[in-house]
């Protein structure tokens, strides 16, 4: 019995496209995106494909640890080295919630050496929508 021919482009044939030589980015978006419990930096390309990405948990930190802002720290510069390398010169910056690593992730981006051309804050704001959670109690 002959073999199926495999569909072009299905997952089990892996990769389509070869990738022995790394793309050059000049430009990317870098999203920072800090809760409470973690702070997850992705960067992507103008396109919106993502490049790297690091959280704070995926950088070693556990439990509580993931929320400050050494933890938000770490996760933004491991991030961001390997697009560093990648060529990328200018980025812009969107960040996203409340915990404490928003000023740690900024830092690091800023001391990477990746020109920014503007941070902007995207936090949803409710314009008087639904119930919001209880405030915390620390």
């Amino acid at each position: 019995m002959a073999k199926p021919i495999p569909k072009v482009g299905s997952r089990k044939n892996g990769r389509i496209g070869s990738r022995k030589q790394t793309r050059k980015i000049p430009k990317g978006v870098i999203y920072v995106q800090a809760s409470f419990n973690n702070t997850i930096v992705t960067v992507t390309d103008v396109r919106g494909r993502v490049i790297s990405w690091a959280s704070a948990g995926s950088c070693g930190f556990k439990g509580t640890r993931r929320g400050t802002p050494f933890a938000a720290q770490t996760a933004a510069g491991n991030a961001i080295r390997t697009v560093a390398d990648q060529g990328m010169q200018r980025a812009d910056v969107m960040i996203k919630g409340p915990g404490l690593g928003r000023d740690a992730a900024l830092r690091a981006i800023r001391r990477s050496g990746i020109l920014l051309r503007f941070i902007r804050d995207v936090t949803p704001m409710p314009h008087n929508g639904c119930r919001s959670p209880k405030k915390r109690r620390v």
